[in-house]
């Protein structure tokens, strides 16, 4: 199945490009290109979802510039074949081979995953992915991603790019920057150093009307040898540009950057209390039936018994999926949390 539509030159140069991927820096990654078929590609391509705002509201409930589409097999036949190929287990071998991480498990959900749609003006600051999927609690291994722009240039920015350490002035930091052009993929493993992101796009006026588009898809592993702290998507603001400096003159672009430097700065901080909250009030919830247990008179051994009994009032699976819920609120994705905050509302019911 793979033959079909996969690269000749791709299958014939597995074992160069997983030397490639093994040694690459800043951390593990591997650019391919002319990954596809030409046709198939260019079936992607034609087939690739009309920007809809439907698709684009961020986790701030604002309309961006950036739309996802994640149920890939109703986009279109090509892309029902593609979901068919990345899941097959040919494929799934191929990527294990390439990589040295066995036992991948493709992502159905398609969480954070499908179609990019990126327009003018839209950025990604330095981040590194969750590391848990918020449903399966999987292991998150390696982003796969596969660009479709037939036109690009560096000058327009969105070129992605991965960071030894963002937190870094650029010049201290080691970062390599790839251009999203068509039918090259990038593969990278995913873990707690695992920085990228790319630039503001910015096109010339001619060429307003083109967007960085691209399909995306996250592979998991049941376990992991490596020791990772759970954590949702952390990001990085960028730094201000070196033009900043003592005695300059501030002009129009200097202060729309710096504006939204602080605003995005602002949100990120925003998300960050609440989930203090959440937790704060978690923990005072869970002080008070401890000191209730102890103005009972029980000895520790029946207080015990007694939180024991409470928490049997939920299953291990429904405990399991509260806990992964509350990673996913926590993470950058307000569009995957809508449908899931309906199930811990039900969950909450049966508690």
């Amino acid at each position: 199945m793979i033959e079909r539509y996969l690269n000749k030159k791709t299958l014939a140069h597995l074992t160069n490009i997983g030397a490639e991927f093994a040694a690459a820096k800043p951390f593990k990654h591997v650019v391919i290109d002319d990954f596809f078929t030409n046709d198939f590609c260019q079936s992607l391509l034609d087939q690739f979802p009309d920007f809809k705002s439907k698709d684009a509201i961020d986790e701030n409930l604002q309309k961006g510039r950036k739309a996802v589409v994640q149920t890939v097999a109703k986009i279109g036949i090509s892309y029902k074949q593609l979901d068919e190929l990345v899941q097959s287990q040919k494929f799934l071998a191929m990527m294990e081979n390439l990589t040295g991480i066995q036992n991948l498990i493709y992502d159905p959900h398609y969480i954070g995953g499908g179609t990019h749609n990126n327009l003018d003006g839209q950025e990604l600051d330095p981040h590194v992915d969750f590391t848990h999927h918020p449903l399966t609690t999987h292991h998150r291994r390696l982003n796969l991603i596969v660009y479709l722009n037939h036109e690009w240039d560096a000058s327009w920015g969105g070129n992605i790019e991965f960071h030894k350490n963002p937190r870094l002035r650029p010049d201290k930091d080691q970062i390599t920057s790839v251009l999203p052009l068509f039918n090259r993929a990038v593969i990278f493993e995913t873990h707690n150093h695992s920085w990228h992101g790319f630039q503001p796009i910015q096109f010339p006026e001619e060429q307003k009307d083109l967007s960085r588009k691209s399909f995306a898809l996250y592979y998991y592993t049941d376990k992991r040898q490596e020791a990772i702290a759970p954590h949702s998507t952390i990001y990085v603001e960028r730094h201000l540009s070196d033009r900043f400096e003592s005695g300059l003159q501030l002009g129009d672009e200097d202060l729309c950057q710096i504006k939204s430097l602080l605003s995005r700065r602002d949100q990120h901080l925003e998300r960050l209390y609440k989930t203090i909250t959440a937790q704060t009030i978690e923990i005072s919830e869970l002080k008070t039936q401890v000191f209730r247990l102890k103005t009972l008179g029980l000895n520790p051994t029946k207080q015990a018994k007694v939180l024991d009994r409470q928490m049997a009032l939920l299953t291990y699976d429904e405990t399991r999926l509260l806990n992964r819920i509350q990673e996913l609120e926590n993470s950058t994705s307000w569009k995957v949390t809508a449908p899931i905050r309906k199930l811990k509302r039900w969950l909450s019911r049966r508690s």
